[in-house]
């Protein structure tokens, strides 16, 4: 096993020697056995140990026995406990979940403050088994059945080549120690359940179905590269960035045979679920829109648009009289200048006479109304405005008003008020610029 793995790191880790590598070792079988290969490998390492405080004197027995073989084998040593149920109460979490996010956190810290290269966790060729087998119970993509993978940025599993049998076997010919968790036993979590029964049900219909597995798992790893170069390929001819945010289009997207398959591949990573709620945006009415935690999918005319969720707030902004300029939330200057020069979407020209301050920046409003310049005497509601100009829901949201006294002076960006117009005159002109 050791000279199998010292290819295997040859041959798709060479990056890794010289590096100081951070072994994830909770004191079971499979992370006393990685940390011993790597101690004889002559790598530069440091164990880190998590007591989850989950059973009682057993966590603090697993700690013991970790402190022990890093003091007898000389290698530095990182150790942590977690009251975990209470985290997990805390952020509503399974005690798996709450573990996870508990230990990797934590590894993270270390590698920061500590100046280590990568974390190295023990999973093997059985626990990528069971990954898949989860998740093809739950329902996956292509992508959920390509299992764990080797190397996630910072983290390495440098075991996944070998088998639980392959680990144990190693472990018993070099008289390796290890402590046993008592919780692997209980077939209350469905990993276990796959493990004590499932596992080995498909192993006795096929001696090799491990390896049989493993040579799947590739192809299906294969063929998830060749949907990701295809999806690139694609979304260049379908996707443009517009600031934060992203339009496809949708007479583009609509010739694609299979184009539920390419949303799926652009939009999984921004955290959607509703598929079919998504789907069916592309047959919707505008203005339809499908949410994740974080970001949100909308119908526009001939487009979907993926932007952040902007929060709707009713924060006010205040301009006093003589003041230059305005940062936030968003650059306008202020000069008072003798003529008239050329108007457009960013630069107006206001008689200061008719202003009242302070003057206010804030969204627009429901029921909002205006004078468009040009317009003397007629009023608009600027959500008519905004269906004349064809702004989609996030431009409108995104839309500021500078008003005087609660009358709009400006639609920033879009239109003048009529009511702030110059006459015929040369002094106490105001230039307003949008920068």
């Amino acid at each position: 096993m050791l000279h199998k793995l010292q290819n295997d790191l040859t041959h798709n880790f060479q990056f890794l020697k010289g590096k100081k590598l951070l072994l994830a070792t909770s004191g079971g079988l499979d992370s006393m056995v990685m940390a011993n290969l790597f101690h004889k490998l002559n790598y530069e390492i440091a164990i880190a140990h998590c007591n989850f405080q989950l059973r009682g004197m057993e966590s603090f027995e697993d700690q013991n026995f970790v402190q022990e073989y890093a003091n007898a084998n000389t290698i530095p040593l990182f150790v942590t406990q977690f009251d975990t149920k209470a985290f997990a109460e805390d952020y509503k979490l399974s005690t798996q979940v709450a573990a996870r996010e508990l230990r990797y956190n934590w590894f993270y810290e270390l590698l920061e403050n500590e100046k280590y290269d990568y974390i190295l966790t023990a999973h093997h060729a059985d626990d990528n088994l069971e990954t898949f087998l989860i998740n093809l119970t739950r329902g996956t993509g292509l992508e959920g059945l390509t299992g764990i993978p080797e190397k996630n940025e910072n983290i390495i599993r440098p075991l996944l080549l070998f088998s639980r049998e392959e680990i144990e076997n190693y472990a018993k010919e070099n008289n390796i120690h290890w402590r046993e968790d008592s919780s692997n036993a209980s077939d209350k979590y469905l990993r276990n359940k796959i493990r004590h029964h499932l596992v080995p049900m498909l192993k006795e219909l096929n001696s090799n179905f491990l390896t049989a597995f493993q040579k799947t798992q590739t192809y299906l790893q294969e063929a998830q590269d060749m949907v990701e170069d295809a999806s690139i390929i694609v979304y260049q001819q379908v996707a443009k960035q517009e600031g934060d945010d992203i339009h496809f289009d949708l007479n583009q997207l609509k010739k694609l045979p299979n184009y539920r398959s390419y949303l799926y591949q652009w939009l999984n990573e921004f955290g959607f679920s509703a598929w079919d709620d998504i789907y069916d945006l592309v047959e919707s009415q505008s203005g339809k829109q499908v949410f994740s935690a974080e970001y949100r999918l909308l119908k526009d005319r001939d487009s979907l648009i993926l932007s952040p969720i902007n929060f709707v707030h009713e924060e006010e902004f205040v301009i006093e009289e003589n003041q230059q300029e305005v940062k936030i939330p968003l650059k306008l200057s202020f000069c008072k200048v003798a003529d008239i020069s050329l108007v457009s979407n960013t630069t107006i020209f206001v008689d200061a006479e008719k202003l009242q301050f302070p003057m206010v920046l804030r969204h627009w409003k429901e029921g909002d109304i205006f004078q468009p310049f040009g317009m003397e005497g007629k009023s608009k509601k600027v959500s008519k405005l905004f269906k004349d100009e064809k702004l989609s829901l996030i431009e409108k949201e995104n839309t500021w008003l500078l008003c005087s006294n609660n009358q709009i002076v400006w639609v920033i960006g879009i239109r003048q008020d009529e009511r702030f117009r110059i006459e015929n005159k040369k002094e106490n002109i105001l230039k307003i610029q949008l920068e």
